[in-house]
């Protein structure tokens, strides 16, 4: 077994299967991005041999997880076997201690290589949050709700430039019917995570796309130092008639539920106002879908330009676009971009 630091972790792990050993619930709240839980203990047993060490002495809580152990070592192998058929592993625990190097030694045993990671999660989360410290060239598009942001961004992605899906990451849309369609969000640890992730994918000499988002995506926070940088950055801001973009939020929202509409609708109705969220619903529930959104995109440009006009420093370009194909809007910001590069 070899044990190696992060940075050589994070280059050989990218090619191999990555092992998290811990418990369930550490999992859950945050692993490195696209890993495995094999956990050495469950839940209640780590919590079992964390007591003994504190209460009894470190002898006794050795012991009794070596018992854990012995008892499941033929599962721990058959899981093994189930979710890296590579010959090569990576694998690590919280600190790089006790659980991924018992484990460890028991994958060898199979034959495997294995690549330790020193540190541990926690290692790895220095790492991570680190990251965010760096100096991106980043373009952000801006535009009022429905502007078609998010389309063209994707577009953007599709060609040789570097675009960075937040949204995507966050399983959220980034208003209040964000989550409407979308898997169940991450744990900002883990939106942190795989956030890193795709950064480290990157060339930070080259810039990256990205959209412009508040602080919070849904209940995820985007980390401080990235934020800042967000924000320090020029605006392109798109430019697109009310109607097309009414049009073009009923064409994304319209098959939901009225029931997934209306519930939306009342997680903002302190800030709509009374006659405003009543009249919304109302034109939900006789499918007046033009109607309705007219009145929510009110809100929407108000907070939206408020916004803008408190960010200090902050320099936002205006581009029109009179085409809705996101890939012919794509083509134009980038050569806007290109044209006005000492503005942005």
């Amino acid at each position: 077994m070899k044990t190696i630091n992060i940075q050589k972790f994070i280059k050989v792990s990218k090619d191999l299967p990555v092992i998290d050993v811990r418990t369930p619930t550490e999992f859950s709240d945050g692993h490195i991005t696209n890993a495995m839980n094999i956990p050495i203990f469950s839940n209640e047993e780590r919590a079992i041999v964390g007591t003994k060490y504190k209460q009894e002495s470190r002898d006794t809580a050795i012991a009794k997880a070596l018992e854990y152990i012995a008892e499941k070592t033929d599962h721990y192998l058959d899981e093994l076997q189930k979710l890296a058929l590579n010959q090569e592993i990576c694998i690590y625990c919280w600190r790089g201690g006790f659980r991924s190097e018992g484990m460890g030694q028991l994958f060898q045993t199979t034959g495997k290589k294995v690549y330790r990671l020193e540190g541990g999660y926690k290692a790895f989360r220095n790492f991570v949050l680190d990251s965010f410290e760096t100096k991106y060239k980043l373009i952000v598009i801006g535009g009022m709700t429905g502007s078609g942001k998010t389309e063209i961004l994707e577009e953007i992605g599709k060609t040789s430039e570097q675009m960075l899906d937040l949204e995507g990451l966050a399983n959220h849309k980034g208003s209040a019917f964000g989550a409407l369609g979308q898997d169940d969000q991450p744990t900002t640890q883990q939106f942190e995570n795989d956030l890193a992730a795709e950064l480290t994918k990157f060339d930070v000499e080259k810039n990256i796309w990205l959209e412009d988002e508040s602080r919070m995506i849904g209940r995820v926070k985007i980390p401080d130092a990235l934020f800042d940088q967000i924000r320090s950055s020029s605006v392109i801001k798109i430019e697109v008639s009310k109607e097309n973009r009414i049009n073009r939020l009923i064409k994304d929202y319209a098959n939901f539920s009225k029931i997934d509409l209306i519930n939306s609708i009342n997680n903002i109705s302190r800030r709509l106002g009374g006659l405003n969220t009543q009249q919304a619903i109302e034109a939900i529930e006789h499918e007046n879908y033009y109607k309705a959104t007219d009145i929510i995109l009110d809100y929407y440009d108000k907070t939206y330009t408020y916004g803008l006009e408190k960010r200090e420093g902050q320099t936002v370009i205006p581009l029109k676009l009179e085409n809705n194909d996101a890939k012919i809007n794509a083509r134009k910001v980038i050569e806007f971009v290109k044209r006005n590069i000492k503005l942005i």
